[in-house]
């Protein structure tokens, strides 16, 4: 009977923004496969990572919670992963075969998870690399399944032989070995070894996670010339931005912040294009070997990435911000075999989020969605002649833990309010008719209501908060950010 289930396949990609699918109009970046599956499938245009960065997305992911529901509000290595319900435990129990291919990003690092089984690259991590600090079991010469595998092609192979920093996002060069030995080829030619060996009497849960187009910005040869001439146009600077950048800040290969020499900005985004662009034909190989296998039709399909990348916008890299190139992201559903009644072609607009996966990827197999799940299945905004009626949330709160940037916000897809927690300062964008928050519209007269509005909302939501953000009546600066929720650490 369990046979009769579809099989299951998330796909998710590493910092890779919202905009940068051509079917959502993007003027240069070729995505065919992902347009395809968005074409034939429904394509959720609001979907955003409350915490952008791998850490906290990923658990929202493993457990369908909100943030202060799995505990990680920012980035932080070598916190134990102990939850009671996790996606593929779910699945197992379900009776299904659950495999995970590529980046996990838990800790320890072999912790499968409710996985089967894992075939693990998580990248390069810097809490791993260091001999000095960490038990010889966790040091990445052990646990990374990539590197044991390349190093068995090329003897002597490092994930820094490029001499690119896994943060340098706006520092790139070609691939230099053959293409077929790239981390983002690795991942689709594991999980079609997967296909050759699951067992053929259960249906399938295949989590096939790249860590492209996640910095190092190393394309192959073929994807970057794609993009070398091509005329990619300028990040937008908001009239908030930072307008010099006196500690130069912009010429270190990893910054977060500071003004690019434009050379090196243009062929930076070029290769991250070429990266995206090279997992979408990946991609598509998969896709053609899981038709050749007679499994299409009974798989269903979601595309998302963990968080965005700044990419230059307002003069800002990478992620963990609360503007739309950090926190806002890809989300596709497909259903080939048309099990789930979609309205293909569909273009959703409701807030959708990381925690809404696992509900969604349940709900697409008839599988009970535990009570702890915070999230919801999004196949009810998605199903034909039903999704304009069903209840959803009203608005989303994220937040990220970051030092003196340590930020919170609210938005509806449509407005969004944000509150560095520090500092005190406050933004408003009027996101339906500035997409690109080009203006903090924070002292605009007209928008004073909506600015009181959204703050009260933020004010209930830090009520409870042990970092005491709130006392229900207003917000307090300078509390103490925390990475890690007490609750998830006893």
């Amino acid at each position: 009977m369990s046979r009769k289930k579809p099989n299951v396949l998330l796909i998710t990609v590493d910092q890779m923004r919202y905009d940068c699918l051509s079917i959502a109009g993007h003027p240069v970046v070729e995505t065919p496969n992902l347009d395809e599956l968005a074409r034939t499938g429904v394509r959720y245009d609001r979907a955003y990572s409350a915490t952008p960065s791998c850490i906290p997305a990923r658990a929202a992911i493993f457990t369908g919670k909100s943030q202060a529901g799995h505990g990680r509000v920012g980035y932080q290595d070598r916190v134990p992963w102990n939850y009671d319900h996790t996606l593929p435990e779910e699945f197992a129990k379900a009776g299904y075969h659950t495999q995970c291919v590529g980046k996990m990003h838990v800790y320890p690092a072999r912790n499968l998870m409710g996985f089967h089984n894992v075939v693990l690259h998580d990248g390069y991590l810097h809490h791993n690399r260091n001999k000095h600090s960490i038990p010889v079991s966790e040091h990445y010469d052990e646990v990374d399944d990539y590197l044991q595998w390349l190093r068995r092609q090329e003897p002597g192979a490092d994930l820094t032989d490029l001499g690119l920093d896994c943060n340098a996002s706006a520092v790139a060069r070609p691939w230099h070995l053959p293409e077929k030995l790239h981390p983002t080829n690795w991942v689709v030619t594991e999980s079609i070894d997967f296909l050759r060996r699951r067992d053929p009497g259960k249906p399938f849960f295949l989590w096939m996670s790249f860590v492209r187009p996640h910095s190092p910005l190393d394309p192959p040869q073929a994807y970057l010339d794609m993009y070398e001439d091509a005329e990619i146009p300028h990040p937008p600077i908001g009239d908030w931005a930072m307008t010099n950048d006196p500690g130069l800040e912009g010429y270190s290969p990893t910054a977060s912040r500071g003004i690019v020499p434009k050379r090196r900005l243009k062929k930076a985004t070029a290769a991250y294009y070429a990266l995206i662009t090279h997992i979408d034909h990946q991609i598509g190989r998969f896709m053609q070997v899981l038709a050749e296998y007679g499994e299409l039709n009974d798989t269903v399909i979601l595309f998302t990435s963990d968080h965005g990348e700044l990419m230059g916008d307002h003069h800002l890299f990478r992620k963990s911000l609360p503007y739309e190139g950090s926190a806002r992201v890809p989300f596709i559903v497909n259903d080939p075999g048309n099990r789930l009644g979609l309205q293909r072609g569909k273009v959703v607009q409701e807030v959708v989020e990381m925690r809404d996966i696992m509900p969604t990827l349940l709900h697409a197999a008839g599988v009970p969605v535990p009570d702890s799940v915070d999230g919801d299945s999004v196949l009810k905004l998605a199903a034909r002649g039903e999704g304009q009626n069903a209840a959803w949330r009203t608005y989303l709160h994220g937040e990220h833990s970051q030092g003196n940037q340590s930020n919170h916000w609210v938005t509806d897809g449509k407005e969004k309010y944000v509150w560095f927690s520090q500092t005190g300062e406050e933004q408003f964008f009027l996101l339906g008719e500035d997409p690109q928050e080009l203006h903090n519209a924070v002292q605009d007269e007209d928008c004073q209501d909506r600015v009181r509005h959204w703050r009260s909302v933020l004010i209930k939501e830090l009520k409870e908060r042990e970092e005491g953000y709130s006392d229900g009546e207003r917000l307090i600066v300078g509390r103490k950010p925390l990475a890690v929720l007490s609750h998830i650490r006893a």
